[in-house]
């Protein structure tokens, strides 16, 4: 019996049934999930028993995985190494973490609409987040589907936002949401990137915007303005009818297309119930600049 699909919507969010991740999958099964992934670019995985080793053995097969962090572990201490990132509201002791932690103060940067990794140079194709503990209440991720969000613009809007490359930088979100406490290292690693403001999907051929709390100005646009429209993309985006809001269920992965969605996390009781969770992201292939054949503004 092969895999089953769930959609939630006709093209946006899935739920995926009838496969155990911590064992190895046929191909056929594996190449079911790649072309429902390209297809609803959000899809959930209940019922997992996955440990480190497994779960980065099934994101292996979308592509190579990061294995830099954003924050410096000397500064950050993390239970985490390597390819895992933690989002947890837990500490490097495992105990729930203090309420001026700088771990929080960072991750507060989450609850804005942002799709991971776009501050980097080459940034990310998907992400795959595990959860073990789940808060009773509250702690839900929202996504947006970036694609139908361009297909509704105007024609006048897509050529108007066609070839625009936009910065970003961890930077902007982060102090956008209160944290600007980067240390001297970080701020070395992670300098502003270019990235293009519409895309192309290779594997669906669909266009879409990629915006983000972390996209900051457009080249050659003035400040003001470009940051004014970057604000009217983001709640163009953010509109109801792009949204999926999912809640989540403990021993769960949902892994979601970066190029194509933004998320955020929901508020909970961080410092009171426990939430538990790593996530692998893996990388694209090439900045979105070089993969549209858009040249960078000086």
């Amino acid at each position: 019996m092969g895999i089953t699909i769930y959609p939630v919507t006709p093209d946006f969010a899935a739920e995926v049934g009838d496969v155990d991740l911590s064992k190895p999958l046929a191909a056929a099964d594996i190449e079911a999930i790649k072309q429902a992934f390209w297809k609803y670019a959000v899809l959930v995985f209940p019922q997992q028993q996955l440990n480190q080793e497994q779960q980065l053995a099934f994101s292996a097969h979308f592509g190579p995985i990061e294995t830099d962090r954003t924050l410096d572990p000397k500064a950050t201490p993390s239970r985490f190494s390597g390819p895992f990132a933690d989002i947890s509201n837990l500490a490097a002791d495992g105990k729930i973490w203090g309420e001026t932690s700088r771990q929080r103060m960072y991750k507060a940067g989450n609850r804005l609409w942002h799709t991971d990794s776009s501050f980097k140079r080459l940034p990310s194709i998907c992400s795959l987040l595990y959860a073990e503990t789940v808060a009773p209440i509250g702690g839900h991720t929202q996504f947006a589907d970036q694609r139908a969000a361009y297909d509704a613009l105007p024609e006048a809007m897509k050529k108007k936002l066609q070839g625009l490359v936009v910065e970003h930088w961890i930077a902007t979100s982060r102090r956008r949401s209160g944290f600007s406490e980067f240390t001297e290292e970080e701020q070395k690693r992670l300098p502003p990137v270019p990235q293009v403001l519409v895309r192309t999907i290779p594997q669906s051929r669909r266009k879409s915007l990629y915006v983000a709390s972390h996209a900051g100005r457009i080249l050659g646009m003035p400040d003001d303005e470009g940051r004014a429209l970057i604000d009217e993309l983001i709640a163009h985006v953010t509109q109801r009818q792009f949204v999926y809001t999912h809640r989540w269920r403990p021993n769960e992965l949902v892994m979601w297309d970066n190029r194509c969605t933004m998320h955020r996390g929901t508020d909970f009781d961080d410092l009171r119930w426990v939430r538990d969770m790593r996530r692998v992201t893996v990388s694209d292939v090439a900045n979105s600049c070089e993969q549209e054949g858009v040249s960078v503004p000086v």
